[in-house]
């Protein structure tokens, strides 16, 4: 399926999108630009899942994709696995879990370039968060299995600032007791 460029707004530049990093207190670990198309890496932490690696992606008159690395490629069942990202798919609104070519579970988000502002990223990067944290009992063996970090250990969070600032737009995904009760 093909999306049609945005007709409500000329073409994003990735300076805009550096200066809302700049304003949500994000710092990319590393920015690429190819054939037109820019990227950030950020590392982010929610209140319970450390160490979130998103890629955000960049056509500047389509769309900014933010694609959180999730887990590490699933090895266990993957019947299982995959009807436990079918479910998460129709329960959890405006993000979608798939699987990569390398068998790695991926969380994305797609925001269309006429409706993407510095609020409408931080809520983005934000669900995502409240997301990895609301799941995290059900991926801890996923990621403890790769031997990937993900718990705080003493420090501070790089991202737990955004669902505090957006959680009135999370709906329930904002409140702090998601991230204790989801998974039980």
């Amino acid at each position: 399926m093909s999306i049609a460029p945005s007709a409500g707004r000329a073409a994003l530049r990735p300076a805009e999108v550096e200066a809302w990093l700049t304003e949500l207190r994000i710092e990319p670990v590393e920015r690429a630009e190819r054939e037109g198309v820019t990227s950030w890496d950020l590392v982010l932490d929610g209140r319970r899942r450390f160490d979130l690696r998103i890629t955000l992606i960049l056509d500047p008159s389509l769309a900014l994709i933010g694609w959180a690395h999730y887990a590490p490629p699933i090895s266990d069942s993957f019947r299982r696995s995959y009807r436990r990202l079918l479910r998460w798919n129709d329960e959890l609104p405006f993000a979608k879990f798939a699987i990569a070519d390398d068998e790695r579970p991926i969380l994305a988000v797609e925001l269309p370039v006429d409706q993407l502002d510095a609020d409408a990223l931080g809520v983005a990067l934000a669900r995502v968060l409240a997301i990895a944290d609301g799941l995290l009992d059900e991926t801890a063996g996923w990621l403890k299995a790769a031997g990937w970090t993900y718990e705080a250990a003493g420090r501070s969070s790089r991202g737990a600032h955004l669902i505090d600032r957006y959680a009135d737009r999370l709906g329930e995904l904002g409140s702090p007791d998601v991230a204790t009760e989801a998974g039980a």
